[in-house]
């Protein structure tokens, strides 16, 4: 498995993206086999891809950390509750807080950043947005409104305010790079220099996976399978029921949902196998959109930048520069890294590797000198949307045995006006960078070939667009193929990226967005998915699972009150050896060897109505459910956890009968005292919750299990079950013997 890390925290140890290609380009031996340690291409096209990464976090690992925010009209189009969502503070401005593109980068900060950024200050290449027309750098508007024009030199590294006025102050942030690098750790923990879920998700499954037995899976919220594929959501024509993967099904219970979450084809991919044939599927796998992509390397003298050489340092510089088509109002961007190396530099590969920014381009770089610096322009721009020559239908081959997807992406006679804008608009700040002055371009990065540019050739004569441009299916920011609405005829998903087709799937990332923009996807994709967490923790939690019976709501009832809410446990006290964790709102038994018991320390009332539901993690599981006990402190017993068994009555979970089989041993009866109305009803399967209700009412107790009731019994032991009374108050508790039993949803009524 490969290192939950990015490549760019690594060593250079080879883990690169390989050269787009084709299935049908390769020799069938080879269509099983990864390429650069761990790449595979799943699909066909009409255009050549890298394919995925078949690692934990995927293509993640290989981004380059651009995260910039969509300026407001490249949100035209998407549904206007979404729009407010995400330009909320949960949404942009939270997500780069999460990402760390919200402050500026002291860690590519000094003379060459501050005079590239000063010399792109005052250029006006076509097609470029002017400043005074974008939104704030995120750091900048951090400041708040009394900030005054030293606030924000400090910000951008800059030694005085040095004769700026704070409105071009604001301006030159505006061109600050918005990368995802997290330059600052939290206390106790170490930064890393580019952003990455991985680490923690590995973590945290290491985590679960150490803290419970192998065998037993019941606090096990997160698990990492390998070599595990998913083939199909299987549905039931109104939700989905199971997922089919290629070591078995895994059934989806009542209440839970399915979040398809891969790469945008393959998302897609999933979406045509599982639900196509269903209603409101017409629009699956239509209008994919991704990026127009050119890229100009070129290296200029030292002295050609606008500072004293004798002072300039050559180190890292990023900066970012927005534009437009004039004629479709579509937008593009500029992603501009550069970097020299000083007479002090020491590892400079390992240097470079790390802090440039863009992990595709960093090979550029080998040519940064003392005397030369060189510049990567990237233009980064928006696909025509709605171009029917582009979608994701299913292929007749087949992998794993379901059928790949077949990709068509084709650019227009639009794409093509952006993309003479984008390349012009790049050349021009080039030149900008040269001040005027002759300098070189690169026209072979694997040969490190340059070729002089001055008065009588250009760059676009030195680097035709065919030797600048990446293939369409090169870029890994394919989007739109499930894009969200309201309308399922134009739409797959709703407002939250559920299927239209079914109640329970949702669709995140990229593939839901209405409109892809010039920015790379990931600061929308973070909100969406933060949105997407919010939405599913709001929604009910699995209901009972469609077994005739009783129906207990989540929230309490008229007349019961609430014992144990899934969060608050300042009223349960724990007794006895093992322990009682809280997972997922449930109170979960952790058995230590000799009986245990958690129980509340809130008085019954002398005659009630117990409702709670409980979910075993093996058919065996052996807990209970005590009732009417006295403070187990108060009988002198050194493991208090035995005093509800002596002084009040158990209602069994044990479905096996320990351990004679007896029927006042089973499941829904009063443990150990005689039974004689008993009927056995069985608990729901491991995994899925039981309703229980115990009423309570002089020394008479009925017990009503799934909607049936199991026994009823009326004491005549002497001492034992005495309900709560005046300075003698009585208690419930559930108790830990063997297994991990869960329970939640406990409240009670007074009769």
């Amino acid at each position: 498995m490969l290192v939950g890390e990015h490549t760019q925290n690594l060593p250079m140890i080879g883990l690169d993206v390989p050269a787009a290609t084709s299935i049908q380009d390769m020799n069938p031996d080879e269509r099983f086999r990864s390429r650069a340690e761990v790449w595979g291409l799943p699909w066909h096209s009409n255009a050549k891809f890298p394919g995925l990464a078949y690692c934990v976090g995927g293509r993640s690992l290989y981004w380059g950390g651009w995260s910039p925010q969509p300026v407001a009209d490249e949100l035209q189009g998407w549904p206007q509750d979404v729009v407010a969502d995400l330009t909320a503070d949960s949404g942009y401005p939270d997500a780069a807080a999460q990402l760390g593109s919200d402050t500026t980068n002291d860690f590519i900060y000094g003379p060459l950043q501050n005079a590239l950024r000063k010399v792109l200050a005052a250029a006006t290449p076509i097609g470029m947005v002017p400043l005074a027309n974008l939104p704030d750098h995120p750091a900048v508007a951090a400041l708040g409104p009394g900030a005054d024009a030293a606030d924000v030199a400090k910000l951008l590294g800059i030694p005085g305010v040095d004769g700026h006025t704070i409105a071009s102050l604001k301006e030159e942030a505006r061109l600050e790079a918005p990368l995802a690098v997290q330059s600052a750790a939290r206390s106790g923990s170490f930064p890393n220099n580019k952003f990455s879920s991985v680490p923690l998700l590995v973590k945290a499954a290491r985590t679960t996976w150490a803290e419970w037995p192998r065998q037993d899976n019941l606090r096990r919220r997160l698990m990492i399978v390998p070599n595990c594929h998913v083939q199909q959501l299987v549905d039931d024509g109104q939700r989905v029921t199971g997922v089919r993967t290629n070591l078995g099904d895994v059934q989806v219970p009542q209440g839970a949902v399915v979040v398809i979450a891969a790469g945008t084809i393959e998302s897609t991919r999933l979406a045509l196998n599982s639900f196509s044939g269903l209603p409101k599927t017409q629009h699956l796998g239509k209008g994919l959109a991704a990026h127009l992509r050119s890229n100009l390397t070129i290296r200029i003298p030292r002295e050609s930048l606008p500072v004293d050489p004798a002072v300039l340092e050559l180190s890292e510089a990023a900066l970012f520069l927005k534009g437009q088509e004039p004629t479709s109002g579509r937008y593009f961007h500029l992603q501009i890294t550069a970097a020299g190396l000083g007479p002090q530099g020491n590892n400079s590969e390992a240097e470079l590797w790390q802090k440039i920014p863009d992990v595709d381009t960093v090979n550029r770089f080998t040519a940064a000198s003392d005397s030369h610096v060189v510049i990567t322009i990237r233009a980064n721009g928006e696909m025509e949307q709605g171009n029917n020559a582009s979608s994701i239908t299913q292929d007749a081959d087949t992998d794993y045995g379901t059928p790949r997807a077949y990709v068509s992406i084709n650019a227009s006679q639009a794409d093509g006006d952006m993309w003479e804008i984008m390349d012009a608009c790049s050349d021009e700040v080039a030149l900008a960078f040269a001040g005027g002055n002759p300098y070189e371009v690169l026209v072979n990065p694997r040969t490190n070939q340059w070729k002089p540019v001055g008065s009588n050739i250009s760059a676009e004569q030195a680097l035709p667009h065919g030797g600048r441009r990446d293939g369409l299916g090169t870029t890994h920011h394919e989007a739109s193929s499930l894009r969200m609405g309201e309308d399922p005829s134009s739409s797959s998903t709703d407002l939250n990226g559920r299927f239209h087709a079914v109640e329970n799937a949702y669709a995140l990332g990229p593939a839901t967005f209405p409109r892809l923009g010039s920015p790379n996807p990931m600061l929308t994709g973070v909100a969406l998915a933060r949105r997407l967490a919010r939405h599913v923790a709001s929604l009910p939690g699995p209901q009972p699972d469609g077994q005739p019976g009783l129906a207990i709501p989540y929230e309490p009832e008229d007349g019961y009150t609430t014992l144990f809410d899934g969060e608050d446990t300042s009223h349960w006290r724990v007794a006895g050896p093992g322990a009682w964790p809280l997972v997922d709102g449930a109170l979960v038994s952790e058995p230590g060897g000799d009986l245990g018991l958690v129980w509340c320390n809130t008085p019954t009332p002398p005659d009630f109505s117990l409702r709670l539901r409980f979910r075993l993690s093996r058919p065996d599981d052996n807990s209970g459910i005590f009732v009417r006990f006295p403070d187990p402190g108060s009988k002198g017993y050194e493991n208090t956890a035995w005093v509800p068994v002596h002084f009040g009555f158990e209602i069994q979970i044990d479905d096996t009968a320990r351990p004679d089989g007896a029927d006042n041993h089973r499941t829904g009866a009063i443990y150990g005292v005689d039974n004689p109305n008993y009927s056995f009803v069985s608990c729901r399967p491991p995994g899925q919750w039981n309703d229980i209700q115990i009423d309570v009412i002089g020394q008479t107790y009925t017990v009503t299990l799934n909607g049936h009731q199991s026994t009823t019994v009326t004491n005549t032991i002497l001492g034992r079950g005495l309900p709560s009374g005046p300075g003698a108050p009585s208690y419930v508790g559930l108790q830990a013997h063997s297994g991990r039993v869960a329970f939640r949803n406990i409240r009670i009524k007074e009769i």
